[in-house]
């Protein structure tokens, strides 16, 4: 279909006994970010790798830009741009260099290839340290001008697989504003991460995938909406109350944080709840230190769909 960059019906692959992907659904449409969430030997990693043609799947339908991953894998490579967990930069070089090296590996001509380098340079921040040498960049420039090499070849769709890990927090808003930048130029993005805030930030669709195959896939909002509404947090200024507090509190489902003196609860009626905590909280003496009505966070999202995928198993 036109307006899908990647699909994938029924993808299976098989390690020794141990099913990798298990009939694997995913569809990302053209000029997005898709973030793939799931837990350590979830299959994140097996699927970029079918669908960057570096592991040909056991069984079902994989195509990237309209291309089957296995009749037409070098037609998918030419289309497709690849950044992985660690940078695959020479740190000898400056960044300019290492650029023009990489157009010239993609078999670009000399004149091309610096053309291709000041577009990128300038359009990652990079222009003034172009010929600095790689080992002196920060974290962010280097992870920045590691995306910059990815996208040599303009490539249709870009797979990034843990783009920011190892990264402070000023480095991770570099490469975000980098990434959001790319969709808005026509690209493609399929990101895998562990950081739920990074998803949450970048992606506009999320698939959940546990044990091979895709558990849940929406919005963040409606991923957090389906994971049972909002939920009210209470802290307590005296954590010798929590389990006072969550006896007589009227909630279902209390959770109790001792480090944070926290308890936290899902609500269907957001007013109703807040008044009914804050009346029972003064009616047995017990003080608070903050009330607060909220959204689910991706992270509950993701504990909620994983657990749930250990019980059904």
């Amino acid at each position: 279909m036109a307006d899908t960059a990647i699909t994938v019906e029924g993808a299976r692959k098989r390690y020794g006994g141990r099913n990798a992907l298990d009939g694997l659904d995913l569809t990302v449409a053209r000029g997005t970010v898709h973030g793939v969430l799931g837990p350590n030997g979830a299959g994140k990693t097996t699927l970029v790798r079918i669908l960057s043609t570096l592991l040909r799947p056991d069984a079902g339908r994989v195509e990237v830009a309209g291309r089957d991953v296995v009749t037409q894998a070098y037609e998918v490579r030419l289309r497709i741009g690849l950044l992985g967990q660690h940078a695959a930069l020479d740190e000898e070089l400056g960044g300019r260099q290492n650029l023009e090296m990489f157009g010239r590996l993609h078999h670009l001509g000399a004149r091309r290839a610096r053309a291709r380098a000041g577009e990128l340079l300038t359009r990652f921040g990079l222009a003034d340290t172009g010929r600095k040498p790689v080992a002196a960049y920060s974290g962010g420039m280097r992870r920045r001008l590691d995306l910059a090499a990815s996208l040599v070849t303009e490539p249709e769709v870009l797979f990034l697989d843990e783009p920011t890990t190892g990264l402070d927090p000023r480095g991770r808003a570099e490469v975000w504003e980098s990434v959001r930048a790319l969709t808005g130029a026509g690209t493609t993005v399929l990101l895998t991460t562990q950081y739920l805030e990074e998803a949450d930030q970048l992606a506009g669709r999320i698939s959940v995938v546990d044990a091979g195959r895709v558990v849940a896939d929406g919005t963040p909002d409606e991923l957090k909406a389906a994971t049972g509404g909002d939920r009210i947090d209470v802290v307590l200024r005296d954590a010798g109350h929590l389990g006072a507090a969550a006896a007589l509190l009227p909630l279902a489902g209390v959770r109790v944080d001792p480090d944070r003196r926290l308890l936290s609860a899902p609500v269907t009626d957001r007013m109703a709840a807040l008044s009914g905590v804050v009346r029972a909280l003064e009616e047995a003496g017990i003080e608070a230190e903050d009330v607060v009505l909220r959204r689910p966070t991706l992270d509950e999202v993701f504990l909620h769909l994983t657990d749930r995928t250990k019980e059904a198993a």
